[in-house]
């Protein structure tokens, strides 16, 4: 083979080297280029996914303002003569409640009670206190405005039980009010131990029912799609922040929170019903009138001793 031969073949060698060199350049760009579109679309698609799940835990945590139940214009139901609901109006959405103005002239006793149907406490107050309660009640010496607040979502295990017993209350104020302190008294016979989910809402809806609260139809819709949650919140939120009206009391920081004729009552211990007898009477003090049922500290009288039985 001639020189010239030998040069020519190696010419071709290296042209041969430079175009694969190239076509791998070439490949390798392409593959950089790709990558580049498949990592930016993945970033896009990540920050679409993201934005979304953002966008779904915000519209599920913040419930959308909506109107409150009826017969709560003041934040809490008011129970009268014969366990009898007065009728209130609803808290527009974005509304403030109006608070009851008490007759201080008058020989009614005034009762007002914030409590957490799974707070122990107020279990232990209603528990105590509901037979002398009840009993003025349907006399009409006093009237209870009880006031739902939800303070122990967290204690619940995610199941928001606080916040559902309160709508559940809510649903029995709007469309069943006159059954609200059987319902009460219901709940806290069947209140669940602290550190659990609570009851389910088809658990919740079995005790409404077992207080024979009229038009569950209606009740057991709002119950499972908590259709007052929103004003739960706001209801609770005002109560934590206060004042709360006609007494001293700023804020309701745990519950129970009882006021009597404008005074709170702090017992030495909730689940004493004479501590609230002794409390209502002292609290009442000469506003009873002669023909109204006086509350005592005795839960039953004693009939008086004759003779005959002294003799024994």
């Amino acid at each position: 083979m001639s020189e010239s031969d030998d040069g020519r073949n190696n010419n071709a060698r290296r042209e041969a080297a430079r175009e694969k060199a190239k076509s791998l350049r070439d490949a390798h760009r392409k593959r950089e280029k790709r990558n580049r579109r498949l990592i930016q679309g993945g970033i896009g698609v990540g920050i679409v996914v993201i934005l979304a799940i953002v966008a779904v835990v915000l519209f599920t945590s913040v419930a959308p303002a909506a109107a409150g139940p009826q017969n709560m214009q003041s934040d809490g139901i008011t129970i009268g003569k014969s366990f009898a609901a007065t009728r209130t109006d609803a808290i527009p959405a974005n509304g403030q409640p109006t608070a009851t103005v008490r007759d201080k002239k008058s020989s009614v006793v005034t009762i007002r009670v914030y409590a957490d149907y799974f707070s122990a406490v107020s279990g232990n107050f209603i528990r105590a206190n509901e037979t002398q309660i009840s009993s003025w009640l349907k006399s009409g010496a006093a009237t209870l405005e009880f006031h739902p607040v939800s303070f122990l979502d967290r204690e619940s295990l995610g199941s928001q039980y606080s916040t559902r017993a309160a709508n559940a209350a809510a649903c029995v104020a709007n469309y069943s009010p006159d059954d609200f302190w059987a319902f009460t008294e219901a709940m806290f016979a069947k209140q669940p131990k602290a550190q659990s989910s609570g009851l389910s809402n088809a658990q919740l809806v079995k005790v409404i029912q077992s207080a024979s609260v009229s038009d569950m139809g209606q009740i057991t819709t709002c119950v499972d799609k908590q259709r007052f949650k929103s004003w739960v919140i706001d209801a609770s939120n005002r109560a934590r922040s206060g004042p709360l009206p006609d007494s001293n009391v700023q804020t309701v920081d745990t519950p129970p929170v009882v006021i009597v004729n404008g005074l709170q009552y702090i017992p030495a211990s909730y689940s004493s019903a004479a501590d609230l007898q002794t409390f209502v009477f002292q609290a009442a003090g000469e506003s009873f009138s002669p023909s109204t049922p006086t509350p005592t500290p005795t839960p039953t009288p004693t009939p008086t001793p004759t003779k005959k039985h002294h003799k024994k």
